[in-house]
């Protein structure tokens, strides 16, 4: 167990103790802080501060799981949501998969994610960050606005027991620095935003917020749209985050086995080209979901979802792992106001060995995109089909040239996939369950005139 939260371990063993025969019981803890100090004009526009502890409680009896939470750990509210668990557990339809998870001998890795200047730091201080940022990207006479400049941090501290004999502690604390800069006028305006994380505040980087958010919003300045043509794309490494964490999820054990994922029965095939080795790794602590247990408080570990372009694991918690006949991978999620469901934390692909701007040289000729939207409603997930909104800028001669909008880019995930030609050296994690990385592939068919 790591992790300082003694009093809610204690608790959450009390609820796991009073298990009778023939029945299973999970207590799963939690208490956490949050603040958001945003600015304006160096005026404080929006402050908020947020405190939340509770429990979820499941039951198992005669393969029926019932469920119930409170937003409280007074002692006589936890018994009484044990009472209504119960109670819940007589009216569930049987489950063959049905169970607690069991200890499976895997050791957690002991990771260090809290640091005590979250709470030591003022909240004057916090706000003077997001002024800053704020005060300094003004200061470029192309940025005239800034729909945001902020400031969030959390403290989370989670316990877990069950019946079965698991017990784990969790902490971790994460801070953030952001903000969204406009230049430009009318429909001419152009937006870009910058963002640091860090488990302390003493991490977050004031430059790098700065810097992205200017350059961001200040080059798509004149942009059109482009004439279609087939073209290799190069995705900006928060691009490729959001399109790695959709590939990730397309690896969850539950989606696979409800038929709702396209790598379904594909175990072992060449999905991918043999440049990405994809891995969910939350013992790495540099991610910002890293984590030494799960929601069911089993140690977590890394699983290589794809190897060399091979399709290698799915994830799974107890309940679908169960059903897929696989053990867990130590992959459940959860708020204490629900019960646990399959997640991916922390998913990086092993980073290649050039740089950002060596991977534009040697692309040559294509498009960069900046951002992507609609990637939900635009992706499939079983067939694959790929079509999204984005903006960028075209490539040539090797460099960053003129800014294009209002096209798409299209194919579908698997040809996407196996497409990749080159994978950057600048990995790098910020929010989110999926590090930030340059991907370029080909032949992806660009919609513009």
């Amino acid at each position: 167990m790591t992790g300082r939260s003694d009093d809610l371990a204690a608790l959450a063993v009390q609820v796991a103790e009073r298990a009778e025969a023939g029945e299973q019981i999970e207590a799963y803890v939690l208490r956490g802080t949050e603040l958001t100090a945003r600015v304006s004009g160096g005026e404080v526009e929006q402050l908020s501060s947020a405190t939340s502890e509770g429990v979820g409680l499941r039951v198992v009896r005669d393969g029926r799981v019932g469920f119930a939470w409170a937003g409280s750990l007074d002692p006589a509210i936890v018994a009484d949501t044990l009472v209504d668990a119960r109670d819940n557990a007589s009216f569930a339809s049987p489950d063959d998969q049905a169970g607690l998870a069991e200890p499976d001998g895997v050791e957690a890795v002991h990771l260090d994610l809290w640091r005590d200047d979250v709470a030591a730091t003022t909240t004057a201080d916090k706000i003077a960050l997001a002024a800053e940022v704020e005060r300094r990207v003004l200061a470029d006479p192309r940025i005239r606005g800034l729909r945001f400049a902020e400031y969030q941090d959390g403290r989370t501290e989670v316990a877990v027991a069950t019946s079965t004999g698991l017990l784990a502690a969790r902490r971790s604390t994460s801070a953030y620095l952001s903000c969204f800069a406009m230049a430009g006028e009318g429909d001419g305006t152009t937006t870009g935003g910058g963002l640091s994380f860090g488990r302390a505040v003493a991490d977050l980087d004031v430059d790098r917020v700065v810097g992205d958010a200017v350059t961001r919003s200040t080059r798509m300045q004149g942009a059109a749209k482009p004439a279609s043509a087939t073209v290799t794309v190069v995705l900006d490494p928060s691009a490729a985050a959001s399109v790695l964490a959709l590939v990730a999820s397309l690896c969850n054990g539950e989606a696979v086995q409800k038929g709702r994922s396209l790598f379904g029965g594909r175990l072992g095939e060449e999905v991918a080209s043999p440049m990405l080795t994809l891995l969910e790794d939350p013992t790495n602590p540099s991610s910002s979901g890293a984590s030494a247990y799960d929601a069911e408080g089993l140690a977590t570990r890394s699983t290589p979802l794809i190897e060399g372009g091979v399709l290698r694991s799915f994830l799974y918690d107890t309940r679908w792992g169960r059903a897929a006949g696989q053990p867990s991978t130590a992959s459940a999620v959860r708020s204490f106001k629900g019960t646990p469901g399959v997640g991916a934390r922390a998913v990086a692909p092993s980073p290649g060995t050039l740089s950002h701007e060596e991977v534009l040289a040697a692309v040559g000729e294509g498009l960069y995109v900046q951002s992507v939207s609609g990637l939900h409603s635009g992706v499939d997930r079983i067939s694959g089909d790929f079509s999204v909104g984005c903006e960028g800028l075209m490539i040539r001669s090797g460099a960053l040239a003129e800014p294009v909008k209002e096209c798409t880019i299209a194919s579908t995930l698997l040809r996407m996939l196996q497409g990749i030609v080159h994978v950057g050296a600048d990995l790098e994690w910020a929010s989110g369950s999926s590090a930030r990385i340059t991907l370029a592939i080909d032949g992806l068919s660009l919609g513009g005139t």
